[in-house]
């Protein structure tokens, strides 16, 4: 296990902090030029999809978003990855610009979205890092279809039914969308909801979730919802034989980090990093987690992209 050892964010006088609000929103609305949008229809579900290429010798690395949140929220750390790295992300179905499905879907079926969305680009296998209700999704694929994964990050993520859950206040807070299209109200549930540098800055949280980021139609969220209704991979979790990253914060009011530590009980080959602060962290402080990120991605990797970079970082 590894752990995060940079200090604490100031303290502050719980006013926002406007510089990084302002540092947010312009990581939000950088977006790479080489990236190309499109709708890919997947199974008769229409999903919005985002990719930027690589050079054939670096796997993709596929992001798998939490609740509600469409890719948008992924631009600042996919800003501080390496450039070079291809990055595939997309919007769940009724999520950001995918079109709402007619009918629910639950996790358990959802695998398929994923090989068949790695089917359209032409990646054989890629590496897949989910966050929150992404997490459990991409759990989900890399048990379902362990081919296709070569490595998993999942960050501030659980197991879904059979996992130590938040407290009541902020379940309820999850029930509905409105911190997704309330800015206001956003910001004023950010800290006790999210946890870590939120309860310093809470407009940091609101540029994230309203700056750029699209917003569906309310049953969209609804259907991410439901979609985990009895979902749980923990029984499963001994079996997943793919090399496992775990992210979590030591402030996470949705995701208690006792969580990860079982995780990592659990999964036979995996490595915990616990970092400073809460849910948010990934796209708030990314320059502190996509080191981290990288690192686990290469590690152990004697291709051709890996001795580039270390012959330029000589």
């Amino acid at each position: 296990m590894t752990a995060d050892t940079s200090p604490p964010a100031p303290a502050g006088d719980g006013r926002p902090g406007p510089g990084r609000s302002r540092l947010i929103r312009g990581r939000l609305r950088r977006g790479g030029a080489s990236e190309r949008m499109r709708i890919l229809s997947i199974g008769g579900r229409a999903i919005r999809v985002s990719v930027r290429e690589s050079s054939p010798d670096w796997p993709p690395l596929l992001l798998c978003n939490g609740i509600g949140a469409s890719m948008e929220l992924f631009q600042p750390f996919i800003d501080a990855l390496d450039q070079r790295r291809g990055i595939i992300r997309f919007d769940m179905p009724g999520i950001g610009g995918s079109p709402a499905p007619v009918l629910p879907y639950h996790l358990a079926t959802s695998a398929p979205l994923l090989a068949g969305l790695l089917d359209q680009l032409g990646c054989p296998q890629a590496d897949v890092l989910g966050i929150s209700w992404g997490g459990a999704l991409a759990q989900q694929f890399a048990l379902s279809r362990p081919d296709r994964v070569r490595r998993l990050v999942l960050v501030a993520t659980g197991t879904g039914a059979l996992m130590v859950p938040a407290g009541p206040r902020v379940l309820l807070r999850m029930l509905t969308p409105r911190r997704h299209r309330d800015p206001g109200h956003a910001g004023r549930i950010a800290g006790a909801l999210y946890g870590g540098s939120a309860r310093k800055d809470p407009m940091v949280v609101r540029d994230l979730l309203h700056a750029t980021t699209r917003l569906g139609p309310p049953r969209g969220y609804y259907y991410q919802l439901i979609s985990a209704a009895g979902w749980t991979s923990l029984p499963r979790l001994p079996w997943l034989r793919t090399p496992t990253l775990i992210l979590a914060g030591d402030d996470d009011p949705i995701i208690p980090l006792a969580n990860a530590r079982i995780m990592h009980r659990l999964i036979p080959r995996s490595e915990l990093h616990v970092y400073h602060g809460g849910h948010l962290e990934l796209a708030a402080h990314p320059e502190r987690i996509a080191p981290v990120v990288e690192a686990f991605l290469d590690a152990d990797d004697a291709s051709p992209h890996r001795e580039a970079r270390k012959g330029s970082q000589r």
